[in-house]
C-alpha cells in the first residue's frame, strides 16, 4: 500500500465518521460507493470536498470520469497523484 493510498483511506474515515473502520479494512481495490464500503451520493460530496481540501486539487462533479476515479482507493490515488503532477 502506498503512503498515498493510506493517507486517502484515513481521509475517508476521518472525513466521513466512520469510527468502525480502520485502514487495514479498506482493500485497494474496494469498492466504495454501493456494494463494498456502501457509501452514498451524500458521502462522495463529502469525501470530494474532503480530497478537494486536503491535496488542493479541483474535481469537476460533472466530467463523466469523475465516477470512474471514485471507484476504490487505488483508482483514487491514481487520480490525485495525477492532478498533483498537473
Amino acid at each position: 500500500m502506498s503512503a498515498l493510498q493510506l493517507e486517502i483511506k484515513h481521509l475517508i474515515i476521518d472525513s466521513l465518521g466512520l469510527e468502525d473502520i480502520t485502514p487495514q479494512d479498506i482493500g485497494d481495490d474496494l469498492t466504495l460507493f454501493g456494494e463494498g464500503l456502501g457509501l452514498d451520493s451524500v458521502d462522495a460530496l463529502e469525501l470530494g470536498l474532503a480530497i478537494q481540501k486536503r491535496f488542493g486539487i479541483k474535481i469537476d462533479a460533472e466530467a463523466k470520469d469523475t465516477r470512474t476515479h471514485f471507484a476504490n482507493v487505488a483508482s483514487l490515488a491514481a487520480f490525485v497523484a495525477s492532478r498533483q503532477a498537473a
